[in-house]
């Protein structure tokens, strides 16, 4: 059984979500089916049909984040200190092509999200940066091709 990393928020926000999917959501959906089956013929039911599987994707989304929350290994990113880059860090990064610059945190995989500045830590940019310093280059090879960036900064807040 592996353990999942994550950071305090990216738990909260899994525990909170599991908390609304269970029971906010799960009553609304049984009483949606309810109220299908009240309609007669199942076979021929859509409103049952449809909320039959909207019900069972949310229970296989439960599951999941059971699941993912009894694995977690929660790391709390303000104890974190060093120069170099690791699961946590908050890396200022500049284009060494167009100068532009950009700001990414590292942090688990369920809690990436990109618009936010936060990456998983199994992308391929957080990978070729785990271990690198400041004043470091680094070439990440990225679906889109290979672009290379230079270290600014690393943080952990």
């Amino acid at each position: 059984m592996d353990k999942v990393p994550m950071t305090a928020n990216g738990h909260a926000m899994l525990e909170e979500e599991l908390r609304r999917r269970q029971s906010v959501d799960r009553p609304a959906i049984i009483q949606a089916i309810s109220e299908a089956r009240a309609h007669g013929d199942l076979s021929e039911n859509a409103e049952y049909h449809a909320a039959k599987e909207q019900q069972s994707h949310n229970e296989g989304r439960v599951a999941e984040l059971e699941d993912l929350l009894s694995r977690a290994e929660i790391i709390d990113v303000a104890k974190l200190t060093g120069k170099s880059v690791k699961f946590g860090a908050t890396v200022k990064l500049v284009d060494e092509d167009t100068e532009e610059e950009k700001t990414w945190q590292i942090v688990g995989d369920q809690e990436a999200d990109v618009k936010s500045g936060k990456i998983s830590i199994s992308s391929p940019i957080a990978r070729a940066l785990i271990g690198k310093s400041e004043g470091d280059s680094v070439e990440v090879q990225a679906p889109g091709g290979s672009k290379s960036y230079e270290i600014l900064s690393v943080k952990f807040i």
